[in-house]
This record gives structure tokens, C-alpha cells and sequence, in this order.
């Protein structure tokens, strides 16, 4: 009898309209009114879709990455992409790519992290990103629109990629705040992935203890805004609402490094598993799995196949809570 053969992953689009160049690097201690020597830096291209398809990459997805690029910054973006071998599309815009900049203290352990706001967009420009989002979008595939928009795009510019998704028959899936998260919630998506900071402004309000965190997911899905609702809570875990019910699930004790890309791993590997056929207990756990092994390393550099396994394996003994 023959083998029967796992179907292949479903395509994975990303979309990352504002990235950010990200120049990480050390000092001793961060202090006003003097030169600040630093040790060696770092480059990576950073932003929320490009981080998320370069850990589905790493986990073994081959996702499309759509993101915007201009000017020298731009240009040295282009080429930190293009040296991952990262399928990519790329929509040339008239201002410059902007930079993100984190500052490790070596001192005290703190982190410092600076976000820059980027290049206004035009009409045009913005409107041929969502042009080339509906020429790529494959049915039955995911669309992950993540991060912040930059000046000159609309608020409800993500809205219009969950409903082009939803007219070509793919999920989308969004990681925004403010108005940007509010008007895509608006149009009902298939995930997001908020933080506790970020679901409590939505709602107005400070979610203050487990019992609110959970209360506001579930009313994100009863009320039809999304399908499931990924709540990111840093050391104290995560939260995966959907009509099935509410799961709670601890971190694993990893040692912190840096935090950055921790949230864009966590949803890399949650629409990776899901893609590729797991169900949602599952995929939750590959996602916290993803998102502790980023914690470990250092400045903006993403988790690693082999420590989201091993995380993957040992969360797999670990229960969840339900609510």
C-alpha cells in the first residue's frame, strides 16, 4: 500500500506597506548629553509582513512578500531581502525606506527601541499595493497585512485587503492597532493578533486581569469582527479565542534576550501550521513556541527552525488552561 503524501502547505501572501530598516547595536549605558559609543551593528529588514515571511521561511513555508522600497535605504532593504532568497514583490515608492533603531544596554540589560514613522505614501502608490495584493491573492490562501501604515495611506486601507481576501476566497490575517485594527475588525477578518496594550485601547479600557483579557477576545468573536483572536501577553503567555472556546497557554522558561520580532514570529508559525494543515490548538502552540525561541536571541534577529522544535516538542507536554 502506498504512502499517502501530507497535502502542501496553503499559500501564504504577506504584505508589509511601512518596513523598516533595522540598525540594532550596544552601549554600555544610555545617557543624554554625551557621544554614546557603540559596539558592532547590525542590518536586517525588518517590519511586520517581512518578519513574518521570513520565519514562515525558516520554518519551511515558502510564502510571497509584498512591501514597498525607496530610496538608498530602500535599496539596501532590496538587497538584505534578496540575500535570504525571500520570494518577493516589491512596489517602488518615492520616499525613503525608513529605520528602525534598538539599543541594547549592556550595563542594565534594558533595551531601547526607536520607530521611526516613514515615507508618506501617494495615492498612486498605495493603491498599486492594493492592486498587486488582488493579483496575488490565491484562493484558500492566507494574506497577512502586518504592521503600521505610514503617513498618507487610509485608515481603512487594511479593511480593503480583508475584503479582497474575502471576495478571492483566501483569510486574511491582521496585526495592526488604532484605527488601522479598528476598521479591519470592522470588515470581520479570520485572525489578529493583538497585545494586551492593544486590545485594551481598541476597547477603550485597561484590561487589567485574566477574566478581561478574556472577555474582550471572546467578544471580538461573538460579534463576528474575527474568527479567532490571538492575545499576546509576553511573559505571561497568550490567549486564543474563537467560536470553539478560549485557550490559555504559558511560555516556556527560556532565557530573554530581546524582544524584538517576537510577535511577528508568534503569528509566522500560527498561519504556517495552519497552512500546512494542523488544527488551531496545535498551531497556538507552534506560535508560542516561535515567539519564545525569537526572545532568546539577540537585538533583531529572528527564531530559529531548530529552537522552535525543540519548544514546539516541549509545549506539546504542557496543557492548556481553558476558559
Amino acid at each position: 500500500m502506498e504512502a499517502t503524501l501530507p497535502a502542501p502547505a496553503k499559500p501564504i501572501l504577506t504584505l508589509t506597506i511601512n518596513p523598516a530598516l533595522d540598525v540594532s547595536t550596544t552601549t554600555e549605558h544610555v545617557s543624554s548629553g554625551h557621544k554614546l559609543r557603540c559596539g558592532p551593528s547590525r542590518l536586517d529588514p525588518g517590519g511586520g509582513g517581512i518578519n513574518v515571511a521570513r520565519v514562515v521561511q525558516r520554518l519551511g513555508g515558502r510564502p510571497l512578500a509584498i512591501y514597498t522600497a525607496g530610496g538608498p535605504t530602500g535599496e539596501a532593504y532590496r538587497r538584505l531581502v534578496e540575500a535570504e532568497r525571500l520570494p518577493a514583490l516589491v512596489v517602488p515608492i518615492q520616499g525613503s525606506t525608513r529605520q528602525d533603531f534598538t539599543v541594547d544596554e549592556t550595563g542594565t540589560g534594558e533595551q531601547f527601541r526607536f520607530v521611526l514613522q516613514g515615507p508618506e505614501l501617494s495615492e498612486p502608490e498605495w493603491r498599486l499595493c492594493l492592486g498587486l495584493v488582488a493579483d496575488s491573492i490565491q484562493p484558500g490562501g492566507y494574506v497577512v497585512a502586518s504592521g503600521s501604515l505610514p503617513p498618507g495611506v487610509p485608515e481603512d486601507f487594511y479593511a480593503r485587503i480583508a475584503r479582497l481576501a474575502r471576495e478571492q476566497g483566501a483569510r486574511c490575517v491582521v496585526d495592526a492597532s488604532g484605527p488601522a485594527l479598528a476598521a479591519a475588525l470592522a470588515e470581520g477578518v479570520f485572525l489578529v493578533k493583538p497585545s494586551r496594550r492593544e486590545l485594551g485601547l481598541h476597547f477603550g479600557t485597561t484590561l487589567k486581569d485574566e477574566q478581561a483579557e478574556l472577555d474582550a477576545a471572546a467578544t471580538l468573536v461573538a460579534d463576528g469582527s474575527a474568527e479567532n483572536v490571538a492575545l499576546t501577553l509576553g511573559g505571561a503567555g497568550a490567549v486564543l479565542a474563537s467560536a470553539a472556546g478560549t485557550l490559555r497557554l504559558a511560555v516556556p522558561k527560556v532565557e530573554v534576550r530581546s524582544t524584538v520580532g517576537a510577535g511577528d514570529s508568534f503569528l509566522a508559525a500560527f498561519v504556517l501550521r495552519l497552512a500546512q494543515g494542523l488544527d488551531s490548538a496545535a498551531a497556538f502552540r507552534s506560535a508560542v513556541a516561535a515567539g519564545s525561541a525569537t526572545v532568546t536571541t539577540q537585538a533583531t534577529e529572528l527564531c530559529h527552525r531548530d529552537d522552535v522544535e525543540r519548544l514546539e516538542a516541549e509545549l506539546a507536554r504542557q496543557e492548556f488552561s481553558l476558559a
